[in-house]
């Protein structure tokens, strides 16, 4: 029973309701479009410049947000790492947006599959604030994710005036940031529901291309619908987008018991199993004429069969007498009706993936998954189940082929790749990204110790990794599945720079001579450089001792990083000398410490050295 609120009658309230019985159309995220009205009420303004167009308040700031580039880097975490030294797996904490600014010179065209499950709008989900100015800084704050009063810092209420705006200037610059990372052939997979599947299709046709649009697959994600709605939804979605569509290929499912049950060999053709299949086709598109309509003879009854009204048979009649002195045309035995044996030998190996997936698993199959990995209940909820792996087997058919899931959540996507690497034997990789949410302190997981959801996630890789390699009698360390991943972490450049506000000029000047943040590492250096020079962070890398100083070869020497310090002249000639040993296809590059010589003299004499050697490219910190 509800009480009074003890208020007065909300006229302009009562007003607005009736408005919206009369005009819904005049209504944009619950705010009247006075235009609108004015044109229902037959006040027409003539535009001359009236255009089709999709637009939202905010959407020029998003695209500038996708624009400007990103003053952090990603510091690796080896102890929270998996087979840190032989993995080509990456697991990334960290806002995907700057993320995803980062791998843009490393993994530029690299990616072949994107599949993502962003937040849905449905007014309680966690939505990225985004600020082109200093969003690392932002980050940093929001991963706190609550203020000093504890009120979540970031909620898209569906009571806020900019409901559907706030979610696409989220979604918009992720989004064409991704584009930049897939492969001409490549392809992406985006789950929604119903709250912004239209905007979300606008948005991908304006960042794809309209051309370049694949389909909608329906999932049905549970049995029954729910009975608290006047219809009960059971569904969600998946948009299928091409970066080209005319050189993505995508592969086939295997078929199953069921499929293939469908042929058998009831007169022991020597060609094999077959199935009965329709002789004729529709007569549409100048399909009808002599050469495909004519009467089929039958050898024993001598009956005669002509297509029925409108078809026409698949092929003239000379290929059709061939294929029945060759007994690959059958006669039925009630009606004596001619059919092809479509033979399973000469079909494709592998199924299509149907646009409405209704064998792939319930919502709630997602729970049951993980609590049966981690041994416990309620470790994650509203996770996708790793049966749709499917989409995975055909967005990356071949061998050694990159998956991204920057809306990474428990890691799915990540344990549906390594089951499906165990199965048939391949090597796809993975990037898993994913915001430090905290977890909600009321759900069991916090109440399991799981503090973030990078934490649940990185649990459930290393326990699907050691699942299937002991499910699959397989020894990681000698066979090919790769179960390990590499993590890295968002954070501020190592670099400091230069503070023109403040006022203090001699730590200033301090900072520019010691211009490297003293919470971090080498390894922290090593790997802000490997972005900056747009090499694979999982690239093969050496550690040599040259004249009691660390070298690092990074790419068989296309990269030559020494981040010591009191460096001496003897380094730097046994550096000048790795080029005739590794014999890069071009001259290496070498990055220094800048105030990691020994003195002046020897930095100026090290680039002279370096030069004689055929190495120009010489850089510093």
């Amino acid at each position: 029973m509800q009480k009074l609120d003890g208020k007065s009658l909300d006229i302009v309230g009562e007003n607005i309701e009736k408005l919206k019985e009369l005009f819904p159309e005049i209504f944009c995220e619950g705010k009247i479009d006075f235009e609108k009205l004015k044109n229902e009420l037959g006040e027409f303004v003539t535009q001359k410049s009236e255009r089709y167009n999709f637009t939202w308040s905010g959407k020029q700031k998003a695209k500038l947000i996708a624009q400007t580039p990103s003053t952090a880097t990603l510091r690796p975490c080896i102890k929270e790492s998996k087979n840190w030294d032989s993995t080509q797996n990456l697991y990334i904490e960290g806002d995907n947006l700057e993320v995803l600014k980062l791998l843009q010179k490393s993994y530029h065209k690299q990616v072949k599959m994107i599949y993502i499950d962003p937040p849905y709008n449905t007014g309680k989900d966690f939505v990225y604030k985004d600020n082109f100015k200093d969003n690392i800084k932002n980050y940093l704050e929001l991963t706190k994710q609550v203020d000093n009063e504890g009120k979540r810092l970031s909620t898209n209420s569906d009571t806020s005036g900019r409901y559907h705006s706030d979610w696409l200037n989220m979604i918009y610059p992720r989004l064409k940031l991704a584009r930049n990372l897939l492969k001409d052939d490549g392809v992406i997979f985006i789950s929604i529901d119903d709250n912004e599947v239209a905007n979300l299709r606008k948005v991908c046709d304006e960042i794809f291309g309209e051309d370049n649009f694949l389909e909608t697959l329906i999932w049905k994600k549970r049995a029954t619908p729910p009975n608290d709605r006047n219809i009960g939804r059971i569904h969600e979605y998946i948009l299928c987008y091409a970066k080209v569509i005319n050189k993505v290929s995508l592969g086939l499912l295997p078929r199953d018991a069921k499929s293939i049950a469908r042929y058998s060999n009831p007169d022991n053709d020597p060609r094999g199993a077959w199935v009965a299949s329709d002789l004729s086709a529709n007569g549409k598109g100048g399909r009808l004429s002599q050469t495909t309509i004519y009467p089929i003879i039958n050898p024993k009854t001598k009956e005669s069969f002509m297509p029925s009204e409108g078809r026409c048979w698949l092929f003239g009649k000379e290929k059709m007498d061939k294929f029945i002195s060759e007994g690959r045309i059958g006669f039925r035995e009630s009606s004596g009706a001619p059919y092809l044996k479509r033979y399973l030998s000469e079909v494709r190996q592998g199924l299509t993936l149907p646009t409405l997936l209704t064998e792939f698993g319930f919502s709630s199959s997602s729970a049951s998954e993980l609590d049966s990995l981690f041994s416990k209940k309620g470790v994650f909820e509203y996770a996708k189940p790793t049966t749709l792996k499917a989409l995975i087997q055909i967005g990356m058919p071949n061998n050694n082929e990159l998956l991204l899931d920057f809306f990474s959540g428990s890691a799915t996507t990540a344990d549906s790749l390594l089951q499906l690497n165990s199965i048939d034997n391949k090597n796809r990789k993975f990037i898993m990204v994913q915001l430090n949410e905290s977890t909600n302190q009321k759900t069991q997981a916090h109440k399991l110790g799981y503090k973030t959801i990078t934490q649940i996630a990185k649990e459930r890789i290393q326990r699907a990794g050691e699942k299937i390699s002991k499910s699959s009698n397989l020894n990681p360390e000698s066979s090919n599945l790769d179960i390990g991943f590499k993590v890295f972490k968002l954070d501020s450049s190592n670099i400091k720079t230069w503070d023109s506000k403040s006022e203090d000029l001699e730590q200033n000047l301090w900072d520019s001579v010691n211009n490297i943040k003293a919470d971090r590492t080498e390894a922290d250096l090593l790997y802000e450089i490997l972005l900056k020079y747009g090499l694979d962070l999982t690239i093969p890398i050496e550690e040599l001792n040259l004249a009691h100083k660390k070298v690092f070869v990074v790419g068989s020497g296309a990269l030559i990083i020494c981040l010591d310090n009191q460096i001496t002249l003897d380094t730097v000639e046994a550096i000048a000398k790795l080029k005739k040993q590794y014999k890069p296809e071009t001259p290496p590059r070498v990055v220094f410490k800048d105030n990691g010589f020994k003195d002046t003299e020897t930095k100026t004499n090290a680039i002279q050295i370096l030069k004689q050697n055929g190495i120009d490219d010489v850089k510093s910190l």
